[in-house]
């Protein structure tokens, strides 16, 4: 897409002067006054204005070029506005600046010095672009709270935004700290019941004898202690999502129960005898393998394809390729505005420590390290000690090695040219776009058999 300027200027010799000064690539828009500037404004959104601030009606003055600065900055706020303004105007220049142009300059015209701080303006433009791009995507999603550059982590988002407007049940599984609440209160919060309830549950935290009363709720006087009745967690989330969080913890006892519910959406209070209705989106989660658990006779198989209409298999932190870099520099800068630490950085021997390390703990256990660090680093960079992380960077380096990775990447090549010419030189020559002495050396260099049967040998 070409960038876009616009001219505000009303001296026929000036536009066109101002027209030269630029090169093919930029598309030019002239208009001589606030009625044609504004409509050449809707019509192509310009990145860069100039505009010069004696229009007429008001050709010596500058109330129609101030009033044209205010309704450009209310229709399009984003676009860099240049003010252009006499030798001898620069109150008003200031003032300008001041109502939110981002820069000025002064008659006479200058080609090179006006071409300046017009590309400086479109450089500025296309940098806050950008930002705004990162910022909308958070990282390549659109999850909140979910920091996700790799593949793998990118895929679930993915199915996530696609699954989030149904009300199909969801399981999410994965391990201790990948971010599964996370994920279901994405599911809540981009479907339509984000203006209703969410109520979690965590099966494992709970009690057996009391896990079914905080599920369903109870009636008054159905057990010692139960002075009144009691709405419980399902009921409570009428309309909106119930997260039960660790499904494969629940006992077997009451997952028959569960199962009832899913299938005929009613509640059966304890100790009552007339079901209520209830209309919830569920989403389950677990850290533990729900095959293995119906093959030990410990979950029940019917419910486990109850609640698995959709799955989402949360990758650990150590199989998400680049995650935990983009993830640790996240934290990092979160928790320096947290605690009045702005402006931290990891040293490269962090870095490299981050990225060898294997988060067992995942990012529960990134917290915990970024944490640490933030607090005990010395002055703004941020030691792999710091993390109470080991630097074993030999691996690394040796993947990092250019002229290593360029000579691999060389070798491979002539390989493949020769095995696939049937280690004919010449073909082999052309195939890979170089002389046949030039070939030979790299034969040479690499010491590569240029026969077939050298090299089956």
């Amino acid at each position: 897409m070409s960038k876009r300027l616009l001219i505000v200027e009303d001296d026929p010799g000036l536009q066109s002067q101002m027209r030269w000064c630029f090169s093919e690539d930029l598309e030019v828009t002239v208009a001589a006054d606030r009625e044609s500037a504004l409509a050449a404004l809707r019509r192509i959104e310009p990145d860069v204005i100039t505009l010069d601030l004696g229009l007429p009606p008001d050709p010596g003055g500058a109330s129609e070029g101030f009033q044209l600065l205010e309704d450009i900055l209310r229709l399009s706020p984003m676009t860099k506005i240049i003010v252009v303004t006499g030798r001898e105007d620069k109150e008003n220049a200031v003032k300008a600046i001041g109502m939110g142009a981002s820069d000025f300059y002064q008659k006479p015209l200058d080609a090179d010095i006006l071409t300046f701080v017009v590309n400086r303006a479109f450089r500025l433009a296309e940098l806050e672009r950008d930002n705004r791009e990162l910022a909308r995507h958070r990282n390549g999603t659109t999850i909140k709270g979910i920091v996700a550059a790799s593949p793998q982590m990118l895929a679930i988002c993915r199915t996530l935004e696609k699954v989030a407007p149904t009300d199909v049940t969801t399981l999410i599984t994965g391990e201790t700290g990948t971010g599964k609440e996370l994920l279901a209160r994405a599911l809540h919060d981009l479907g339509h019941r984000a203006d209703k309830p969410f109520a979690a549950i965590n099966c494992a935290a709970i009690p057996e004898n009391l896990l079914e009363s905080e599920l369903f709720g109870f009636e008054k006087g159905s057990f010692t202690g139960a002075t009144q009745s009691k709405k419980g967690k399902i009921e409570n989330a009428n309309g909106g999502t119930l997260f039960l969080d660790e499904i494969g913890d629940m006992p077997m006892a009451l997952q028959a129960k569960l199962l009832r519910f899913l299938q005929e959406r009613v509640v059966d209070r304890v100790g009552s005898v007339k079901p209520v209705p209830v209309d919830v989106r569920v989403v389950c989660a677990t850290h533990r393998d729900v095959q293995e658990l119906i093959t030990q006779g410990t979950f029940r198989e019917d419910l486990y394809y109850r609640i698995s209409e959709i799955t989402l298999d949360v990758p650990a932190l150590r199989d998400r390729e680049g995650d935990s870099l983009v993830i640790a520099q996240s934290l990092l800068k979160s928790l320096g505005k947290q605690m009045d630490r702005p402006n931290l950085a990891f040293t490269e021997d962090a870095i490299k420590a981050i990225k060898n390390h294997p988060w067992p703990g995942n990012v529960r256990e990134m917290i915990n390290k970024v944490k640490r660090a933030t607090i005990m680093a010395d002055g703004k960079r941020v030691t792999a000690a710091d993390l109470e992380l080991n630097c074993d960077d030999e691996g690394t380096e040796s993947q990092l090695n250019l002229r290593q990775v360029r000579e691999n990447a060389e070798r491979a090549a002539i390989i493949q040219a020769l095995q696939s010419c049937g280690f004919n030189m010449a073909q082999a020559s052309r195939l890979l776009g170089i002389t046949r002495p030039t070939l030979y050396n790299l034969t040479d260099k690499y010491r590569i058999e240029t026969s077939a049967e050298s090299s089956s040998a």
